[in-house]
């Protein structure tokens, strides 16, 4: 069974610097793109990043030039450094793996994280 694990989320002022990691766990093949989704209170889940595991990327313009998404194939990792955070950046992250292919080579699609929580103060 595949799962994500969240970790780095926190409480920072604004302007400050938070950066997120993902591991995806279980006995894995390979994995598709993986991204970065947040959900703020009373809204929708939107996207916020996303990286195939050719390391093509793609970006909220709302996040543009302060966000960076990266990926550790090797250790089945994405990451999302975020720089200059805003009160508007406050949300739940959740991380999502489109399709997941492990040892067993029955593919696993869309799975999602637990969610780590960022919390930007003014």
């Amino acid at each position: 069974q595949v799962q994500l694990v969240e970790s780095g989320g926190g409480l920072v002022q604004a302007g400050g610097s938070l950066r997120l990691s993902c591991a995806a766990s279980g006995s894995i093949f390979s994995i598709n793109a993986m991204g970065w989704y947040r959900q703020a209170l009373g809204k929708q889940r939107e996207l916020v990043a996303t990286i195939t595991s050719g390391a093509s990327t793609n970006y909220a313009d709302s996040v543009k030039g302060r966000f960076t998404i990266s990926r550790d194939n090797a250790k089945n990792t994405v990451y999302l450094q975020m720089n200059n955070l805003k009160p508007e950046d406050t949300a739940v992250y959740y991380c999502n793996v489109d399709r997941v292919v492990p040892t067993s080579f029955i593919p696993v699609f869309d799975v999602w994280g637990q969610g780590t929580q960022v919390t930007v103060s003014s």
